[in-house]
C-alpha cells in the first residue's frame, strides 16, 4: 500500500515537546512516549489514524494522562467546531481516508457522546459510503480512478473497522449495512484466499484488467505480510462489535479461525514472518522476517484470544511472536528512548506485482534486512 499525500495541516509533532520516557514503563506506553519524545512528522490520513489509536490505547491501559491528554487534542484539531474534517474532500473516494472515522467515534464515545462536531464528522464520513465506487459484485474500490475495480487487504481494515463501529454506535439495526460489511469480506475471501495454505493474496482486481491480476480470481500474484496483517485486526476488530445473530457472524468467525491456522503454519522458526509469505518465498534472498506484520499478528492472535474469539492454542504462537518483537525489533537508545526497527515503509499494487519487482522496492526502503537478518 502507498502512503498517502493528502496532508493533516495540524499534524505536527515539532511543535510538541515530550521528555525522554523512564525505562520502568510498560512497552506499549514507554513506545508511544519515546515516539512523542523524537519529534517526528506524521502528516498522512491513515498514518496519523492509526498512530493516534496505538497512542490513545497505551494512554488508556495505564492511565497516563499526559499522553491521553495530547491524543484527545491531536484528533479534536482534525475536526473544526462545525464538524469539518479538515483536509477531507468528500468527493475523493480512497479507501485509506476512512480510517480517521475510528479515532473520531473513539473520543465521541469516550468522552461522553456529547460531542457534536465528532458526530458532524462521523456522519459525513458514513455518508461517503453509500456514494462509494463499487465493483460490479458491491465492493467497495480502494480508490477511485486509480485502483478502479480493486480491493485490498489494506482497505478491509481501513473501511469496514469504522463502517462496522459506526454502524452499531447509530444505527444497530440496520442489517442492510452489517450485510455489506460481510459482502466485503466475502468478495476478499472469494477472490484472495489460498484454501490450502488459508493465507490471502495482497488484493484482486475484479475486471482482471490489471498486469498482475489472476485471469481466473483477479488475485495478486503474492502474500504480503502486512496486508494479511491489515486483515487479521479488521477480523478480530470488526467482530467485537458485529450482532452475533446475524449470520454474518458467523461466517467472519470462520474467516478469522481459518487465518489463525494459516498464520501458525506460516510462522517462522524465529517467531515472527517473512515479508512476502507464499511459497516458494520464505528464506529466498531478499526477502526478511519483517518487524509489522509480525507485530500484527500478536495483536490479532492476543486480542482474538483475549475476547473468546480464538482458542487458547493460540497464545504460544503470539508469545513467540511478542518475545521476537522485543529481542529483534525493539531498540534501547542512550537516551532511555525505544526505537521500532526492521519494518517494511511501503508495499503496493501499482506494479506488475512480481516478486522481482517488490522486492527491489523493498530492499531499497530497507536494504539491511536481507535474509531476516
Amino acid at each position: 500500500m502507498h502512503i498517502p499525500v493528502l496532508t493533516l495541516a495540524l499534524l505536527a509533532y515539532s511543535t510538541v515537546t515530550f521528555a525522554a520516557p523512564k525505562p520502568d514503563q510498560p512497552y506499549s506506553q514507554w513506545m508511544a512516549n519515546s515516539f512523542l519524545s523524537k519529534s517526528q512528522k506524521i502528516n498522512q490520513h491513515y498514518v496519523a489514524s492509526v498512530l493516534y489509536e496505538g497512542l490513545q490505547r497505551a494512554a488508556s491501559l495505564h492511565q497516563d494522562s499526559a499522553l491521553l491528554s495530547f491524543t484527545s487534542n491531536a484528533v479534536s484539531s482534525l475536526v473544526s467546531a462545525n464538524g469539518t474534517l479538515l483536509g477531507w474532500n468528500s468527493t475523493y473516494y480512497s479507501i485509506d481516508d476512512l480510517r480517521v472515522g475510528n479515532n473520531i467515534l473513539h473520543f465521541w464515545n469516550s468522552e461522553g457522546r456529547n460531542s457534536s462536531k465528532y458526530e458532524t464528522a462521523a456522519t459525513a464520513l458514513r455518508k461517503q459510503i453509500d456514494r462509494w465506487p463499487r465493483t460490479p459484485t458491491g465492493g467497495m474500490w480502494h480508490r477511485d480512478p486509480v485502483y478502479k475495480n480493486q480491493m485490498w487487504l489494506d482497505g478491509i481494515y481501513m473501511g469496514q473497522t469504522f463502517y462496522a463501529t459506526y454502524t452499531s454506535y447509530f444505527e444497530p439495526s440496520n442489517t442492510t449495512a452489517w450485510n455489506d460489511i460481510a459482502h466485503q469480506f466475502d468478495l476478499v475471501e472469494q477472490h484472495c484466499r489460498n484454501v490450502t495454505s488459508n493465507l490471502l493474496v495482497h488484493g484482486y482486481d475484479e475486471s482482471k484488467k490489471a498486469v498482475w491480476a489472476d485471469p481466473v480470481t483477479g488475485g495478486a500474484p503474492h502474500v504480503w505480510d502486512r496486508a494479511v496483517g491489515w486483515y487479521f485486526m479488521a477480523l478480530v476488530e470488526v467482530l467485537q462489535v458485529y450482532p452475533k445473530e446475524l449470520p454474518g457472524y458467523v461466517k467472519l468467525r470462520g474467516y478469522l479461525a481459518a487465518l489463525a491456522e494459516g498464520l501458525q503454519k506460516a510462522q517462522d522458526a524465529s517467531g515472527g514472518w517473512w515479508l512476502v509469505m507464499d511459497e516458494p518465498y520464505p528464506g529466498m534472498e531478499g526477502n526478511y522476517i519483517e518487524s509489522s506484520g509480525t507485530a500484527m499478528f500478536a495483536y490479532g492472535y492476543l486480542k482474538g484470544i483475549g475476547t473468546g474469539l480464538l482458542e487458547e492454542r493460540y497464545r504460544a504462537t503470539a508469545t513467540k511472536a511478542y518475545g521476537l518483537m522485543i529481542e529483534r525489533f525493539v531498540t534501547r537508545e542512550a537516551n532511555g528512548t525505544l526505537s521500532w526497527e526492521r519494518t517494511v515503509e511501503v508495499g503496493s499494487l501499482n506494479t506488475d506485482g512480481s516478486y522481482e519487482v517488490s522486492n527491489l522496492l523493498l530492499l531499497v526502503c530497507a536494504p539491511v534486512l536481507m535474509n531476516g537478518t
